[in-house]
């Protein structure tokens, strides 16, 4: 899901089965993707109070909502004591993808040297540290999906 359509070829390219957009008609979608329960997992990567609450809400009962965005310190999210209750999910943050660096970067790191993970498809541009603002503001704007900058021009 984005609110960017123009990013479906690429989550199609990753992997993605479907892909619906976020707008009014997402959780009728969503909804319909998933018999009528909703998702068993699912990340939010703004981390707005109001996206997760649109993904809280998408999460089925008993499923998992995990928090990948950095939100704003003043931008507070609030649940009722009873909702809380009554859809019995998990509400997860995750920090650098809640990875062991110790154990995990190895085994990535093979997945990569192995083609096993093709990480090529998450750079959409390349630019010299000195564009570091101009690939901030296409993130922003929800184009792409990262830039990679090299320290110096050539690198």
């Amino acid at each position: 899901m984005d609110r960017n359509t123009d990013k479906q070829e690429q989550a199609e390219a990753a992997g993605a089965t479907h892909f619906v957009p976020a707008d009014d008609t997402t959780k009728k979608a969503v909804r319909g993707l998933t018999g009528g329960r909703g998702a068993d997992f699912a990340f939010d990567c703004v981390g707005s109070s109001r996206t997760i609450r649109d993904v809280w809400g998408l999460t089925r009962r008993g499923g998992t909502t995990v928090i990948v965005g950095i939100g704003g310190k003043d931008d507070a999210v609030q649940f009722s004591a009873l909702e809380l209750f009554h859809f019995a999910r998990t509400l997860k943050g995750c920090v650098a993808g809640s990875v062991d660096a110790e154990a995990d970067m190895p085994r990535f790191f093979d997945w990569v040297r192995e083609g096993r993970l093709d990480l090529r498809g998450l750079v959409t541009g390349h630019g010299a540290l000195a564009d570091v603002n101009h690939a901030l503001d296409e993130l922003a704007a929800g184009r792409g999906v990262r830039t990679l900058l090299a320290p110096r021009e050539g690198a």
